[in-house]
């Protein structure tokens, strides 16, 4: 495992739960707001990689402390011993969360069928038809949709959620968005744990130049959640 990053405490990262969460290096895509930019590189910008064993063995020290532990990045499910490490934390008896893009399904597939996960998140960077934006790979609206679908059809708790970034993110792309994921399966957005909406912040950017780019306002946050209230059972804005 390629980790960047071990945050020891969060009461956030986990939905009622404490958690740790740990960091994976290097990403699919290329978010130009992403705030862990540092280590969607391929661990260019990394000042030093955190060793495997290390993060066990501060897991170990947590048993009964800490509900679960939160495998975010970057995108976690490019590690090839992604399975192997969730395999190890599960057997201290941790939760595990697990934050993709969504766009590796077979990955996900496989971490489901092997009862590896109890909570799922993705992020739905924009309308589909503006994922270019985010230079995700050829063929990402198939794959995320086929990654939540799967999901919701096996029961797996499940959190979809945006980043509203002024020039990425508009309020008509939650109608788009809404859309393309109802043509998938009308029992997606039904079944979610919840949608968030999440606010940007201008820090540490990728694309510093999205440093300068000013957020979105209350009003127009709570807009996009109540289109989003139309379709899921609970909708929260995160600021």
């Amino acid at each position: 495992m390629l980790i960047g990053g071990l945050q020891k405490f969060t009461a956030l990262d986990y939905p009622e739960k404490i958690a740790a969460t740990v960091f994976t290096v290097g990403c699919n895509f290329r978010c130009p707001f992403c705030h862990n930019g540092e280590i969607v590189t391929l661990g260019v910008n990394v000042p030093a990689f955190i060793e495997e064993n290390e993060v066990l063995a501060f897991l170990r020290t947590r048993k009964g402390q800490l509900d679960g532990v939160c495998i975010t990045g970057g995108e976690p499910t490019m590690q090839a011993d992604l399975i192997m490490f969730i395999e190890k934390i599960r057997k201290m008896g941790f939760l595990v969360k697990l934050d993709t893009n969504g766009f590796n399904t077979r990955i996900v597939q496989d971490i489901i069928d092997k009862n590896l996960v109890d909570y799922i998140a993705i992020d739905i960077k924009t309308s589909f038809g503006k994922y270019h934006l985010v230079e995700a790979p050829e063929a990402a609206l198939e794959k995320v949709l086929e990654t939540i679908d799967y999901i919701t059809k096996k029961g797996v708790k499940l959190e979809l959620r945006t980043t509203v970034v002024p020039g990425i993110v508009e309020l008509e792309d939650f109608k788009d968005i809404v859309r393309e994921i109802n043509a998938k399966s009308v029992a997606i957005l039904k079944n979610l744990v919840r949608y968030s909406v999440q606010a940007f912040r201008p820090q540490k950017c990728l694309d510093r130049k999205y440093e300068a780019v000013v957020p979105y306002d209350d009003e127009i946050l709570e807009r996009i959640a109540e289109v989003m209230r139309e379709h899921c059972a609970r909708v929260d804005v995160l600021k």
